[in-house]
């Protein structure tokens, strides 16, 4: 073992130990948001980072405990340390590209359980090995720091503690502070930072391995200069905002004809704001068909509650389509609600309560004539918001002639599917459903009723819409609709596995949109593919 100056007081190895347990949760917390956008931040998601991770530091622990005792030299830890610091700070950099070459290769070999394996993959490569050099730090330092068999219990448990109290600390800072305060790549950059200062201390007052510490510190800036802005969305030239808050990466974009909100995803759009006045083309101008059912369109009042507002598309389009409603919307990212009074001009006559959708029905009286819900994004959807505990919330907060409009957001047919469920769970609660389809888009609106059937309701009010466009609008919605007949496949509180459901939709989005190609592949390989473009 070397006799390092800096070693003579055991507080340094302390300090190394409560950093590294910072970092690990630091990176975990990066982990996610980082692969947000790509994956979704489902529970499966979720699952395979702590899984992988977890996996990581207990091969370090192991490795770390048999090199510590065949040379118990801490210049090679302090090494290591570097290593890893230069590491996760590079992610910010190139992980993107890693995540998107990964999926590019398994999205045309893999048919089934494409967003395990595909996440799975990108953990491994990403995280694992700077996770694993930091697990080699509680062994080795238990090996540098026991001196006697009369302390080695207090040794250990000081270092454990560290290790845990930095852990907790690693989990905080990152959710409450620095991601919302300066994003994920910058969050990476911090506590590789910390880690890169803590094995530069070591080695420069110690004098030696000036070299290695100067190369270190040169790919340390490196990444940061080239990783600083942080921008998953590295396709995109011009946008008017991107960030984040404690649950989303955010980003704004402005066309000729609108703005654009879209959060945790590669493509796609959450809310829009027309320039001019009108119907969106998307799944809000289906929607709008609810109100028209409650039969909005000949009152002078009403009340429309939105759960999932976004930036206040479906809130607007109420309030320009039917003067007389009063519109509530319950959006949990205060972030997203900022976004849309100063992108979006949402109208601050629109109430916006700053909750969950599920908890602020727990706690309000308040019925409502329409009630849409809006929760569910791609395959991510809150397992509270699916139940029939939920929708039976719902119903409760609903007047006389109500209705529910529900963004299923995916097309997903089929024995089993996550559409099947979700409509068989509502259709439980409601005695009227029915569907229609978004031409264009993969998003599928459901609409439900106690007191009567919604498409003879639509049939009934069109003759009172006074606006052209909407009257148009809704023959179409009139035409496509279709009455829902319920099965058995119940989503309940106790068991709603709509990730595994929702990966499921995703393995047949692959099949359906990419599985002529992936035969070109699997028959021809690389280059018989290129042929074809």
């Amino acid at each position: 073992m070397n006799h390092r100056p800096i070693l003579k007081n055991k507080f340094y190895l302390y300090l190394t130990e409560f950093f590294s347990g910072v970092s690990v949760m630091a990176v975990e917390l990066g982990a996610s948001r980082l692969l947000a956008p790509y994956f979704s931040s489902s529970q499966i998601v979720w699952t395979i980072i702590i899984g992988t991770i977890m996996i990581a530091l207990a091969l370090g622990n192991l490795w770390g405990g048999r090199t510590a005792d065949k040379n118990p030299d801490t210049d090679r830890l302090y090494r290591r340390l570097l290593i890893a610091a230069v590491w996760i700070a590079a992610i910010p950099v190139l992980g993107k590209y890693v995540i998107l070459g990964i999926s590019g290769a398994l999205v045309l070999t893999v048919n089934t359980n494409f967003l395990v394996i595909a996440a799975f993959c990108a953990c491994m490569v990403i995280f694992v090995f700077p996770c694993f050099l930091l697990g080699t730090v509680t062994p080795s330092l238990v090996k540098y720091t026991v001196d006697s068999l009369e302390d080695n219990g207090k040794t250990v448990g000081t270092l454990g503690a560290c290790n845990t109290v930095g852990s907790i600390l690693g989990t905080f800072l990152p959710t409450f502070v620095t991601i919302p305060a300066v994003g994920t790549a910058v969050t990476f950059l911090l506590f590789s930072g910390i880690l890169l200062a803590i094995g530069l201390i070591y080695f420069l007052s110690s004098k030696v391995r000036w070299k290695t510490c100067l190369a270190a510190a040169v790919l340390f800036v490196l990444c940061a200069v080239f990783g600083h802005n942080g921008s998953f969305a590295f396709w995109e030239d011009e946008l008017t905002y991107e960030g984040e808050s404690v649950y989303n990466y955010l980003q704004v974009k402005e066309t000729e004809d609108r703005t654009i909100l879209s959060t945790n995803v590669l493509f796609g759009v959450q809310s829009v704001r027309m320039k001019e006045e009108g119907l969106t083309g998307m799944y809000y101008d289906y929607a709008l068909a609810a109100p028209v059912m409650a039969g909005l369109s000949n009152r002078e009042a009403g009340s429309v509650l939105v759960l999932g507002n976004g930036t206040g598309t479906f809130a607007h389009q109420c309030s320009a389509y039917f003067p007389g409603v009063q519109v509530e919307g319950v959006e949990i990212d205060d972030k997203i609600t900022d976004l849309a009074y100063e992108y979006f001009d949402m109208s601050p006559e629109v109430k916006v309560t700053t909750y969950d959708g599920r908890a602020y029905l727990q706690t309000v009286d308040t019925t409502y004539d329409v009630i849409q819900v809006d929760a569910y994004q791609d395959i991510t959807i809150p397992f509270q918001m699916s139940s029939t505990e939920f929708f039976t919330l719902v119903r409760e907060h609903l007047n006389p002639g109500g209705v529910m409009v529900v963004n299923l957001n995916m097309h997903s047919d089929g024995e089993g599917s996550i559409n099947q469920s979700l409509c068989d769970t509502i259709a439980s609660v409601f005695p009227y459903v029915c569907t229609v389809d978004v031409p264009g888009t993969t998003n599928r609106e459901l609409f439900a009723a106690v007191d009567g059937d919604p498409i003879q309701w639509l049939q009934a009010n069109r003759a009172d819409i006074t606006d052209g466009e909407l009257s148009l609008q809704m023959a179409r919605v009139e035409q496509n609709l279709t009455a829902y007949t319920p099965g058995d496949h119940i989503l309940t509180d106790d068991q709603a596995p709509v990730e595994l459901l929702g990966m499921g939709a995703i393995d047949g989005l692959i099949q359906d949109q990419l599985g002529y190609y992936q035969e070109i592949f699997r028959e021809e390989g690389l280059s018989g593919l290129l042929s074809r473009f």
